[in-house]
């Protein structure tokens, strides 16, 4: 694995198709599950790290978000990335005016309102990088599904020729699902935490029931979240997979989304709906055998 730093070197590295892995570093086995994606269907692999201060909102934890380089280059590494990008900021942004994306209504719902300009700088950076790389697919956890949304529309929006990936999330033992600040979590936070999971999972065993009333799906997570001591839930939503429309009756494609805040910790999660063979099919994510590497001490 070669480490690069400006796009010039990435382009010049990188041969056939090309696929490509955004994070913001402090990596774990979702990041990594993207990546051996990438190595399944493309001919070169490249992973950024960059933690992009633009979608971070005041009050948030730009200054605390966790960073280790070394330890990511060997994940990215060992999961067989060609390429690992570390760009500084200059290289990303060169020019002091940032041109901002005009986004649609759907990135003001949810997260989007609880985080103003998250999502505006979540476009902005993806839509630089996807330009500065030019990668045939670039992959993106189903985590994040209102990230995912706006990453689609934003592709077709400006017309890039990247095809977007989506890859299943990737959850503890005791189904968590990874995201790099679990490691804000400890002791009865990190408990508390996993009541959203469980929640979305008694939803989805009620749709695999039969059930597909929107209000009473939300209100089987919401139920689950509110017995949990020490977490406050932010909101539990069935929405479109691809526009984040609020829906009374479960129509595939969508998502149950779920959002709380633990300790001062704002965690998500959510499970997919599409449409199979026999009708609705669930996606829960992977949940690993053993602890992810952000359970280690």
């Amino acid at each position: 694995m070669k480490m690069v730093g400006t796009f010039a070197e990435v382009r010049d590295a990188a041969y056939g198709s090309v696929g490509f892995v955004p994070t913001m570093g402090y990596l774990h086995e979702g990041h990594v599950a993207l990546m051996l994606e990438a190595c399944r269907e493309c001919d070169t692999v490249v992973a950024s790290i960059f933690v992009n201060a633009l979608q971070f909102g005041p009050g948030e934890d730009l200054a605390t978000y966790p960073r280790d380089l070394d330890r990511d280059s060997q994940l990215a590494k060992r999961a067989g990335v060609d390429l690992l990008f570390v760009p500084d900021r200059d290289e990303v942004y060169p020019d002091d005016e940032i041109a901002a994306v005009e986004l649609p209504d759907f990135a003001g719902r949810l997260e989007g309102e609880r985080r103003p300009g998250h999502f505006q700088g979540v476009a902005t950076v993806v839509e630089l990088l996807l330009t500065g790389i030019d990668p045939d697919r670039a992959y993106f956890g189903l985590k994040d599904a209102q990230q995912l949304a706006l990453v689609n529309w934003l592709v077709g929006a400006r017309r890039l020729s990247t095809t977007i990936v989506p890859v299943s999330t990737r959850r503890e033992p005791d189904g968590l699902a990874l995201s790099s600040r679990n490691r804000y979590l400890k002791g009865e936070s990190r408990v508390a935490a996993s009541a959203l999971s469980r929640g979305l999972f008694q939803a989805a065993d009620a749709v695999e029931a039969g059930e597909a009333d929107g209000p009473t799906l939300e209100g089987i997570v919401s139920a689950v979240v509110a017995d949990a001591a020490g977490i406050e839930l932010d909101y539990a939503a069935l929405v479109t997979s691809d526009r984040f429309e609020p829906l009374e009756k479960l129509e595939a494609p969508a998502v149950l989304a779920v959002a709380a805040n633990v300790s001062e910790t704002h965690l998500i999660d959510n499970v997919a709906f599409f449409r199979g063979e026999d009708g609705i099919e669930v996606d829960r994510g992977v949940v690993l055998e053993r602890p992810s590497v952000l359970e280690e001490n």
